[in-house]
C-alpha cells in the first residue's frame, strides 16, 4: 500500500506541476510581474513564491528554497517588499497564472473546474508538519474561481511535495549547490541550473569537488554508479513522503484524478521548456491533449 501510495505521488505531481508552473514560465505571469515593477525574472520569482511568507528576508527563503545561491536571494529580498508588498505580490501571482492557464486551458473549463473540485480536498486535507512553504500556501482563502482553485489546490500540493524533497536532499548530506551539480551529472544541463539559480563558477566547482571526494562524481563531472543511488534514494524519500495525501484513496479515485488532469497538464506543459529547471521530465507529457 505505500509502494502504491508512492507510485500515485510521482504519477500525480508530474501532473499537478505544469499546471503550477506557468507562474515561472507563461508570458501572461512575467508580464504580471514586470508592470508592477519587478522587472527581472528573479524579483518577480522570489517575490511571488515567498510572498505567502510575509515581508521576509533572505534567510528563511534560502533555506526554504534550498537550491538557490545566499547572494542570489540577497539581491532580491527583501528589496521587493518595498516595490511591491507580500499582499499585492499573491495578487499578482494568482491574476498571472489565471491568465496564463485561460488561455492555455481555452475550451478545457470544465475540465479545469473538475479538477480543481478534485484536487482541493486532497490540499486541503495535508499535514504540513516540517513543511513551511506548503503550510503557508495552504493558510491563504481558497478562491472562487475555478482556474484560481486549480492553481491554488496545485501549489499546495506541489509545495508540500518540495518541502519533503529539501528534507530529503539534507538528509542525504546534499547542500544547496551540490544537488545541481549531481544533476548535471545525471539528467539536466548546467546551463539550466547554474545562471538560474546564481552560483559563481568557483562556488560550482567546489560543490564538484565536494562530491568527488564523497565517490559521487567523476573527474569529468558525470555521476558515479554511487551518485545515482544516492539520487535514486532521495527521488525515493520525496515520494515516501509526498505519499500520504494519497494513502487508503481507492485506485479508481487516483485513476480519476490522473484522467482529468493529464491533458490539461500536457496544454499547459507548453509553456515550460524541456529540459527545464525544475526537473520535469517531458516523457510523461507526451501523447494526444
Amino acid at each position: 500500500m505505500a509502494e502504491a501510495a508512492g507510485t500515485a505521488a510521482r504519477t500525480l505531481w508530474q501532473l499537478f506541476e505544469p499546471v503550477h508552473a506557468v507562474t515561472y514560465f507563461a508570458p501572461e505571469a512575467l508580464t504580471a510581474y514586470a508592470e508592477a515593477g519587478l522587472r527581472g525574472w528573479q524579483r518577480g520569482y522570489f517575490a511571488g513564491r515567498a510572498a505567502p511568507l510575509g515581508p521576509v528576508g533572505p534567510e528563511p527563503v534560502t533555506a526554504a528554497f534550498f537550491s538557490f545561491a545566499p547572494g542570489t536571494v540577497a539581491r532580491a529580498l527583501p528589496a521587493v517588499w518595498e516595490i511591491t508588498p507580500p499582499g499585492r505580490a499573491l495578487e499578482l501571482r494568482r491574476s498571472g497564472a489565471r491568465a496564463a492557464l485561460a488561455r492555455l486551458l481555452s475550451g478545457r473549463e470544465k475540465e479545469a473546474a473538475r479538477a480543481g473540485e478534485l484536487l482541493e480536498p486532497y490540499a486541503r486535507g495535508l499535514d504540513h508538519g516540517g513543511r513551511v512553504l506548503a503550510a503557508a500556501n495552504a493558510a491563504l482563502d481558497v478562491p472562487g474561481d475555478p482556474l484560481d482553485r486549480l492553481w491554488h489546490a496545485a501549489t499546495v500540493l506541489r509545495e508540500h511535495r518540495g518541502d519533503g524533497h529539501v528534507a530529503a536532499l539534507v538528509a542525504a548530506g546534499l547542500d544547496g549547490c551540490e544537488v545541481l551539480v549531481l544533476r548535471t551529472g545525471i539528467d539536466i544541463p548546467r546551463s539550466e541550473l547554474q545562471p538560474y539559480r546564481g552560483w559563481t563558477d568557483e562556488e560550482w566547482e567546489a560543490a564538484a569537488r565536494r562530491l568527488g571526494d564523497r565517490g559521487l562524481l567523476a573527474a569529468d563531472g558525470s555521476a558515479t554508479e554511487e551518485g545515482r543511488r544516492l539520487h535514486a534514494a532521495v527521488e525515493e524519500a520525496t515520494d515516501r513522503a509526498a505519499a500520504r495525501p494519497w494513502r487508503g484513496v481507492p485506485a479508481e479515485a487516483l485513476r480519476e484524478v490522473a484522467d482529468v488532469l493529464a491533458p490539461l497538464a500536457r496544454a499547459c506543459a507548453r509553456s515550460l521548456r524541456f529540459p527545464n529547471p525544475i526537473g520535469l521530465p517531458e516523457a510523461e507529457l507526451t501523447g494526444a491533449g
